[in-house]
Protein backbone atom coordinates (compact mmCIF):
# COMPACT_ATOMS: atom_id res chain seq x y z
CA UNK A 1 0.00 0.00 0.00
CA UNK A 2 0.92 3.77 -0.23
CA UNK A 3 1.88 5.00 2.53
CA UNK A 4 -1.34 7.28 2.17
CA UNK A 5 -3.50 4.54 2.00
CA UNK A 6 -1.64 2.64 4.79
CA UNK A 7 -2.33 5.57 7.27
CA UNK A 8 -6.46 5.64 5.96
CA UNK A 9 -6.18 2.17 6.75
CA UNK A 10 -4.84 2.01 10.31
CA UNK A 11 -7.00 4.91 11.40
CA UNK A 12 -9.80 2.76 10.16
CA UNK A 13 -8.13 -0.82 11.69
CA UNK A 14 -8.22 1.37 15.09
CA UNK A 15 -11.59 2.86 14.30
CA UNK A 16 -13.31 -0.45 14.00
CA UNK A 17 -11.27 -1.98 17.03
CA UNK A 18 -12.09 0.48 19.71
CA UNK A 19 -15.46 -0.52 18.13
CA UNK A 20 -15.10 -3.87 19.31
CA UNK A 21 -14.36 -3.45 22.76
CA UNK A 22 -16.69 -0.62 22.63
CA UNK A 23 -19.39 -3.53 21.65
CA UNK A 24 -18.43 -5.87 24.11
CA UNK A 25 -19.37 -3.63 26.14
CA UNK A 26 -22.91 -2.89 25.25
CA UNK A 27 -22.04 0.35 23.42
CA UNK A 28 -21.99 -0.24 19.95
CA UNK A 29 -20.48 2.83 18.07
CA UNK A 30 -21.89 4.12 14.60
CA UNK A 31 -19.42 5.01 12.11
CA UNK A 32 -19.92 8.11 9.09
CA UNK A 33 -17.79 8.59 6.62
CA UNK A 34 -15.93 10.70 8.34
CA UNK A 35 -16.11 9.95 11.91
CA UNK A 36 -16.84 6.83 14.48
CA UNK A 37 -18.55 8.33 17.42
CA UNK A 38 -19.85 5.81 20.64
CA UNK A 39 -20.80 8.83 22.98
CA UNK A 40 -22.08 7.56 25.96
CA UNK A 41 -19.89 4.40 26.65
CA UNK A 42 -18.01 4.28 30.10
CA UNK A 43 -15.30 1.76 28.96
CA UNK A 44 -12.07 3.26 30.44
CA UNK A 45 -8.96 3.98 27.97
CA UNK A 46 -10.93 4.50 24.38
CA UNK A 47 -12.46 7.15 22.99
CA UNK A 48 -15.49 8.45 22.19
CA UNK A 49 -15.01 9.92 19.16
CA UNK A 50 -12.53 8.96 16.11
CA UNK A 51 -12.03 10.94 13.27
CA UNK A 52 -11.38 9.00 10.36
CA UNK A 53 -10.69 11.67 7.62
CA UNK A 54 -8.04 14.80 7.93
CA UNK A 55 -10.70 17.30 7.36
CA UNK A 56 -12.84 16.79 10.19
CA UNK A 57 -13.65 20.21 11.73
CA UNK A 58 -14.06 20.69 15.65
CA UNK A 59 -17.72 20.57 16.13
CA UNK A 60 -18.06 17.45 13.77
CA UNK A 61 -15.95 15.80 16.37
CA UNK A 62 -17.69 16.81 19.21
CA UNK A 63 -21.04 17.31 18.25
CA UNK A 64 -22.38 14.60 20.11
CA UNK A 65 -21.32 15.13 23.52
CA UNK A 66 -23.64 15.31 26.51
CA UNK A 67 -21.37 17.88 28.39
CA UNK A 68 -22.19 16.92 31.90
CA UNK A 69 -20.35 13.54 30.74
CA UNK A 70 -16.46 12.97 30.04
CA UNK A 71 -15.52 13.10 26.71
CA UNK A 72 -12.27 11.92 24.71
CA UNK A 73 -11.58 12.57 20.82
CA UNK A 74 -8.64 10.49 18.83
CA UNK A 75 -7.96 13.24 16.45
CA UNK A 76 -6.57 10.67 13.87
CA UNK A 77 -4.45 13.35 11.92
CA UNK A 78 -3.31 16.14 14.74
CA UNK A 79 -5.76 18.51 13.27
CA UNK A 80 -8.01 19.43 15.69
CA UNK A 81 -7.87 22.30 18.13
CA UNK A 82 -10.03 21.12 20.51
CA UNK A 83 -9.48 23.65 23.84
CA UNK A 84 -12.53 26.15 23.38
CA UNK A 85 -14.33 23.48 24.49
CA UNK A 86 -12.36 22.50 27.68
CA UNK A 87 -10.76 19.73 26.09
CA UNK A 88 -6.98 18.99 26.66
CA UNK A 89 -3.99 16.76 25.04
CA UNK A 90 -3.82 13.50 27.27
CA UNK A 91 -1.29 12.65 24.53
CA UNK A 92 0.39 13.30 21.14
CA UNK A 93 1.82 9.62 19.47
CA UNK A 94 3.02 8.26 15.90
CA UNK A 95 1.29 5.78 13.57
CA UNK A 96 3.33 2.98 12.19
CA UNK A 97 3.53 0.27 10.05
CA UNK A 98 5.76 -2.58 9.26
CA UNK A 99 5.77 -4.61 5.98
CA UNK A 100 4.89 -8.21 6.00
CA UNK A 101 8.13 -10.04 5.96
CA UNK A 102 10.64 -12.23 7.96
CA UNK A 103 11.72 -10.09 10.73
CA UNK A 104 14.72 -10.23 12.64
CA UNK A 105 15.18 -12.73 15.90
CA UNK A 106 13.67 -11.63 18.76
CA UNK A 107 14.60 -11.97 22.65
CA UNK A 108 15.52 -15.80 22.70
CA UNK A 109 13.04 -18.11 25.08
CA UNK A 110 10.35 -16.54 23.94
CA UNK A 111 7.23 -17.32 22.24
CA UNK A 112 3.53 -16.87 21.48
CA UNK A 113 0.22 -18.61 21.80
CA UNK A 114 -3.81 -17.48 21.21
CA UNK A 115 -5.30 -16.66 24.80
CA UNK A 116 -8.61 -19.41 24.46
CA UNK A 117 -10.73 -19.01 27.52
CA UNK A 118 -11.87 -16.74 29.61
CA UNK A 119 -9.49 -17.47 32.94
CA UNK A 120 -6.74 -17.00 30.48
CA UNK A 121 -7.98 -13.29 29.62
CA UNK A 122 -8.49 -12.92 33.22
CA UNK A 123 -4.57 -13.72 34.12
CA UNK A 124 -3.32 -11.78 30.85
CA UNK A 125 -5.49 -8.53 31.64
CA UNK A 126 -4.00 -9.09 35.18
CA UNK A 127 -0.58 -9.09 33.75
CA UNK A 128 -1.07 -5.80 31.18
CA UNK A 129 -2.05 -4.27 33.86
CA UNK A 130 0.75 -4.30 35.91
CA UNK A 131 -1.37 -3.63 39.43
CA UNK A 132 -3.48 -0.73 37.87
CA UNK A 133 -6.55 -2.81 37.00
CA UNK A 134 -9.75 -1.15 35.50
CA UNK A 135 -12.66 -0.45 37.55
CA UNK A 136 -14.02 -3.64 36.07
CA UNK A 137 -12.42 -6.37 33.63
CA UNK A 138 -11.62 -4.16 29.89
CA UNK A 139 -11.22 -7.15 27.60
CA UNK A 140 -13.90 -9.00 27.72
CA UNK A 141 -14.44 -13.08 26.55
CA UNK A 142 -16.92 -11.83 23.60
CA UNK A 143 -13.50 -10.59 22.05
CA UNK A 144 -11.75 -14.23 22.31
CA UNK A 145 -14.81 -15.38 20.23
CA UNK A 146 -14.43 -12.22 17.07
CA UNK A 147 -12.31 -13.81 14.20
CA UNK A 148 -10.84 -10.73 13.73
CA UNK A 149 -9.21 -10.21 17.36
CA UNK A 150 -6.29 -12.38 18.31
CA UNK A 151 -4.74 -11.92 21.65
CA UNK A 152 -1.38 -13.45 22.03
CA UNK A 153 0.37 -14.28 25.44
CA UNK A 154 4.10 -14.23 25.28
CA UNK A 155 6.00 -16.77 27.10
CA UNK A 156 9.49 -17.66 28.47
CA UNK A 157 10.08 -20.34 30.07
CA UNK A 158 6.75 -21.07 29.70
CA UNK A 159 5.93 -18.44 32.32
CA UNK A 160 3.48 -14.95 30.91
CA UNK A 161 6.18 -12.60 30.20
CA UNK A 162 4.04 -10.17 28.09
CA UNK A 163 1.20 -9.80 25.63
CA UNK A 164 -0.09 -8.02 22.96
CA UNK A 165 -3.66 -7.89 20.81
CA UNK A 166 -3.99 -8.37 17.24
CA UNK A 167 -7.00 -6.50 15.43
CA UNK A 168 -7.72 -7.55 11.64
CA UNK A 169 -9.69 -4.98 9.44
CA UNK A 170 -9.20 -2.71 6.74
CA UNK A 171 -6.55 -4.57 4.98
CA UNK A 172 -3.88 -4.36 7.78
CA UNK A 173 -3.56 -6.08 11.07
CA UNK A 174 -3.53 -3.39 14.19
CA UNK A 175 -1.22 -4.32 17.13
CA UNK A 176 -2.08 -2.63 20.41
CA UNK A 177 -1.93 -3.27 24.10
CA UNK A 178 1.73 -4.54 23.43
CA UNK A 179 3.47 -5.28 27.56
CA UNK A 180 6.45 -6.88 28.39
CA UNK A 181 7.86 -5.40 31.34
CA UNK A 182 10.91 -8.17 32.22
CA UNK A 183 12.26 -8.37 28.35
CA UNK A 184 13.90 -5.24 26.62
CA UNK A 185 11.49 -3.37 24.53
CA UNK A 186 13.34 -3.91 21.34
CA UNK A 187 13.42 -7.14 21.49
CA UNK A 188 10.09 -7.67 22.38
CA UNK A 189 9.18 -5.56 19.43
CA UNK A 190 11.13 -7.77 17.35
CA UNK A 191 9.05 -10.63 18.66
CA UNK A 192 6.14 -9.30 18.83
CA UNK A 193 6.56 -8.31 15.05
CA UNK A 194 7.53 -11.87 14.32
CA UNK A 195 4.11 -13.64 15.60
CA UNK A 196 2.06 -11.27 14.10
CA UNK A 197 3.40 -11.84 10.82
CA UNK A 198 2.89 -15.71 11.38
CA UNK A 199 0.02 -15.02 12.41
CA UNK A 200 -1.89 -12.90 9.83
CA UNK A 201 0.76 -13.44 6.57
CA UNK A 202 1.16 -10.80 3.52
CA UNK A 203 -0.65 -7.96 5.71
CA UNK A 204 0.69 -4.69 6.70
CA UNK A 205 1.32 -4.85 10.72
CA UNK A 206 0.03 -1.09 12.04
CA UNK A 207 -0.33 0.40 15.39
CA UNK A 208 0.37 3.66 16.78
CA UNK A 209 2.88 4.20 20.09
CA UNK A 210 4.84 7.47 21.47
CA UNK A 211 7.89 7.84 24.02
CA UNK A 212 10.52 4.87 24.18
CA UNK A 213 7.57 2.47 22.61
CA UNK A 214 7.71 4.31 19.41
CA UNK A 215 11.47 4.20 19.84
CA UNK A 216 11.41 0.02 20.23
CA UNK A 217 9.36 -0.01 16.97
CA UNK A 218 11.57 1.91 14.83
CA UNK A 219 13.65 0.30 16.46
CA UNK A 220 12.71 -3.16 15.24
CA UNK A 221 11.76 -1.84 11.86
CA UNK A 222 8.47 -0.03 11.66
CA UNK A 223 8.09 2.89 9.70
CA UNK A 224 6.50 6.66 10.47
CA UNK A 225 2.84 7.30 8.86
CA UNK A 226 2.00 10.67 10.47
CA UNK A 227 0.69 12.00 13.72
CA UNK A 228 -1.98 11.95 15.99
CA UNK A 229 -3.38 13.46 19.63
CA UNK A 230 -6.21 12.45 21.89
CA UNK A 231 -7.98 15.09 23.49
CA UNK A 232 -10.18 14.34 26.73
CA UNK A 233 -12.45 16.30 29.19
CA UNK A 234 -13.59 15.05 32.45
CA UNK A 235 -17.11 14.73 33.60
CA UNK A 236 -18.15 18.75 33.72
CA UNK A 237 -20.93 20.48 35.62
Amino acid sequence: MHPEALLGAAVANNALWCDAVCRSHGYPGEFSTRLWFSARHEVEFYPNAITLRPDVAAPEATSAWDRSRGYAVKDSFARLDLSADGLTVLFEAEWITCAPGPRAPGEPGLSWDRVADARGLGRWETAWAQGASPRRPLFRPELLADPQCAILACRRDGDLAGGLIAYTAAGVTGISNLFGPEVPAGQLWASALRAVAALRPHLPIVGYEHGTGLAAARQAGCQPLGPLRVWTRDPGP
